[in-house]
């Protein structure tokens, strides 16, 4: 809607995980160092944590992304499913269709494919997002299924990802065989003050080719700070919406009043400016 005024290609805060707005800091380069050599290494079962809206999404799928044609790989993202349903979903990701719906059934077809895909050099990876919701028996599951394998190497990498109460349950005492399958956890932190104006600047850039310059001042970067305390799905939702009212008030700079306002409406659940810019467009009041 404000793309074209302010020179965007495409909204630069979309809160989709695209890759390619990936803000590399210590924490992100840390977590993909760490899957990458988990992968690379068959290590077997990996962990990333964060808070809600940290990036952890984003960062398996520029993982995913990077990694080369010898790594197939298969997402689940639901995991409210009982563990013989996560790996159905698991196999039809894979591509693969077991001839009968039973657990037998569809762990002789991965350990088919799997063994295949070692044939020739190759490896698998299952990721499980929002993972603290599984249960103490499909994470045990989990485990179990990762002992795919042949004397040397591990056949199939599973990366568990979820909010911190994941990194609780797996250092419970029920779950310590399987924590102790784990080389390390991963986790990635909010942003620190100082580098929510560079991610901010950053996504601008992406988004506009290098051609926007600074549209949040320093004020207004700060008010982002404060609202946001450094989680980027916060920081993108306010950016967003604070660009919205910046195109309604014809403003190319955007200050701390704007993005106040901003914080107001996304607190209250308010959608003025989308009216306010209908209203412009076709000159009737909603």
């Amino acid at each position: 809607m404000y793309e074209a005024f302010y020179g965007f290609g495409e909204p630069p805060f979309n809160l989709t995980p695209d890759p390619k707005f990936l803000f590399m800091t210590p924490d992100q380069r840390e977590a993909l160092a760490y899957l990458s050599y988990g992968i690379r290494g068959r290590k077997g079962i990996l962990v990333l944590t964060g808070e809600v809206g940290v990036g952890k999404t984003l960062i398996i799928r520029a993982l995913l992304n990077q990694l080369d044609d010898s790594v197939r790989s298969a997402m689940v993202m639901n995991v409210k499913l009982s563990f013989v349903q996560l790996l159905r979903m698991a196999l039809l990701d894979f591509g693969l269709q077991p001839k009968r719906r039973g657990k037998l059934d569809m762990l002789l077809t991965l350990q088919e494919f799997l063994l295949d895909l070692r044939a020739r050099g190759r490896n698998g990876v299952i990721v499980v997002d929002e993972a603290q919701n599984l249960s103490p028996a499909s994470l045990e599951e989990f485990r179990l299924l990762s002992n795919l394998e042949t004397y040397t190497e591990k056949l199939v990498q599973i990366i568990l990802v979820g909010q911190p109460e994941l990194k609780s349950l797996l250092n419970s005492h029920r779950l310590r065989q399987l924590r102790q399958r784990v080389p390390g956890m991963c986790e990635l932190h909010p942003l620190a003050p100082e580098g929510v104006g560079e991610y901010i600047e950053h996504r601008l850039r992406v988004a506009s080719e290098g051609r926007a310059g600074r549209i949040f001042d320093g004020e207004a970067v700060r008010a982002v700070v404060e609202y946001s305390s450094g989680i980027p799905r916060m920081i993108n939702s306010v950016c967003d919406r604070a660009l919205l009212i910046g195109y309604v008030y014809d403003q190319r700079s955007i200050n701390a009043r704007t993005v106040g306002e901003a914080i107001e409406e996304l607190e209250r659940g308010f959608e003025p400016a989308k009216r306010r810019v209908e209203t412009a467009m076709t000159g009737v009041e909603t």
